[in-house]
């Protein structure tokens, strides 16, 4: 009985439809043409499995998303304050969680055009901070009313949906600050403004989210990190890059040597539009009656009033920190997240105004050099606001090279010590990269502009948390707001927005007085 049964079961046509792999490349191998192609393919298969096993045990890296904590900590409400409603801040308006109605029509009707166009999907998608907006201020009444009726539109609707009544406006930021329902400020003024406020909202008891860089001056560098310290406020400096999942990555193969001894870091900036070289556009209906020109001249030199100093700032040295302080500052933070670099040895500069002759101060073109000795290094930025040449982010080391912004990829150096033996042996090639990690690697994302372009290819617009798309400004205002709920410091305190001054400030200073330039932190002065 017992061997019939085994028959019977040998018999079972469902048995028979059990084809193992191994037979069924057998099989397909005696097909002409068609068996011998698959045959191929599958043994390359298992060649490249191989050689990728080999590169993960030599670099000990995977492709998998990092693990990041995250801490959702929200049982107490946080009462938010907002100074500068322009373009950044009404940005960081949104990253908190408030939007104006029409920006969301707008969002609304390019979805509808464009499907690729996910910005209202993403907003939905957003988490709830619980947060309220209790206080705005802002020197143009047009922008002022923007930010105060995106803070009453608490249920994130669209043109005619309930919106709630509208926080307070001040016409100073010391109002603001001085106010008993504000526990915590966001700043998204003009350079010369952020010290200032930074110190009152810090001797006034508020949390600070201040947008870089972190100073104007370097005196002020100091006085700014003294008065934070003394308080005990939470800061947060607004370098959203340090929630990208690339440099976390990043900053992993440098602790595991994959690049062997680095040598040289290069960063840059390339763009080529108005809008990248800050020539924004002017609002018609600016005027001295709707503009506080006194408030927004503060500690620079007086200047009468003028609609292009008052939009595009950023175009002179009297409220700007220039390149330097603006777009390099993104390029240094990503380095000294990955590096821990800390304060340059010397910095060395050169530029000038070569493109846009419009009265600006400010050059269009900077190359800097910063000296590491005791790290056997230098970082280099170079930048033009004149062309859009694609150069990137490379780290360069003795056994590999790494290209990162919104991804990374990996290369290993043709002469390389470490690898020399797979190169031999043909496991490593030098032209393909011998790691790749793209967060979100299945979405597809839609750019609408230049400056847009420019930002989400360095990581500085969107990151990805569990496969979503998710803006890196958000991530950055809820780490903020989760380590004030905690008592814990954030990714780029205080110390790093010290770090971070100085080294723009070097920078700068290197190329108004055209010499090499270093820090005497004894003295606390740049010699």
């Amino acid at each position: 009985m017992e061997n019939n049964k085994t028959d019977n079961s040998n018999n079972d046509p469902r048995e028979n439809k059990k084809i193992g792999r191994r037979e069924l490349i057998k099989a397909l191998a005696t097909v002409p043409v068609i068996g011998a192609f698959i045959y191929g393919w599958y043994r390359k298969q298992k060649f490249d499995w191989f050689l990728k096993q080999s590169i993960r045990e030599e670099i000990r890296l995977d492709a998998v998303n990092p693990v990041i904590k995250r801490d959702v900590s929200r049982e107490r409400q946080i009462r938010l304050g907002i100074i500068g409603c322009g373009m950044r801040g009404r940005d960081l308006l949104k990253a908190a969680g408030f939007v104006h109605p029409k920006t969301i029509d707008e969002w609304k009707e390019e979805a509808l055009i464009n499907r690729i166009d996910k910005r209202y999907h993403d907003y939905l998608e957003q988490d709830d901070l619980n947060v309220v907006v209790n206080g705005v201020c802002d020197i143009f009444d047009i922008n002022a009313e923007k930010g105060l009726e995106a803070a009453a539109n608490i249920n994130r609707e669209s043109s005619g949906g309930k919106m709630d009544p509208k926080p307070k406006r001040y016409r100073t930021y010391k109002e603001l600050l001085a106010a008993g329902d504000i526990d915590a400020v966001i700043i998204a003024t003009p350079d010369h403004w952020h010290a200032p406020m930074t110190m009152v909202a810090a001797r006034e008891g508020k949390h600070v989210y201040c947008e870089k860089p972190m100073t104007w001056t370097v005196p002020e560098t100091y006085e700014v990190v003294k008065t934070i310290k003394e308080s005990n406020i939470v800061f947060q400096l607004g370098h959203q890059n340090r929630q990208n999942e690339s440099y976390f990555k990043a900053r992993e193969a440098i602790e595991k040597n994959v690049l062997g001894s680095i040598n040289l870091i290069e960063v840059t900036t390339n763009r080529n539009h108005p809008m990248g070289a800050w020539v924004y556009p002017i609002h018609p209906e600016a005027c001295p009656d709707n503009i506080d020109w006194d408030q927004f001249i503060g500690p620079a030199p007086y200047h009468e009033f003028n609609l292009e100093r008052f939009f595009r700032w950023r175009c002179w040295w009297d409220y700007s920190t220039g390149l330097s302080g603006d777009l390099f500052t993104h390029e240094f933070d990503a380095m000294n997240q990955i590096f821990v670099l800390g304060i340059p040895y010397s910095a060395v500069s050169s530029g000038g105004i070569y493109y846009y002759k419009d009265g600006r101060t400010v050059p269009d073109v900077l190359q800097s050099v910063f000296e590491y000795p005791d790290r056997n290094l230098s970082l280099v930025y170079s930048a033009s606001l004149a062309s859009n040449r694609k150069r990137g982010r490379v780290i360069m080391g003795h056994d590999a090279s790494m290209e990162i912004g919104r991804d990374l990829n990996i290369y290993v150096d043709r002469d390389s010590t470490k690898y020399k033996k797979k190169l031999e042996e043909g496991i490593i090639d030098p032209s393909l990269p011998l790691y790749s990690f793209t967060p979100g690697a299945k979405q597809v994302d839609a750019i609408t502009s230049p400056t847009e372009q420019y930002f989400a290819g360095r990581g500085l617009l969107y990151t990805y948390r569990g496969g979503k798309r998710v803006d890196t400004s958000h991530l950055h205002i809820r780490e903020w707001l989760d380590s004030i709920r905690n008592g814990t410091q954030p990714s780029c305190n205080v110390d790093r927005g010290f770090e971070e001054a100085m080294t723009a400030h070097m920078g700068t200073i290197a190329y108004r007085e055209n010499r090499k330039v270093f820090l005497d932190a004894d003295k606390q002065e740049i010699m």
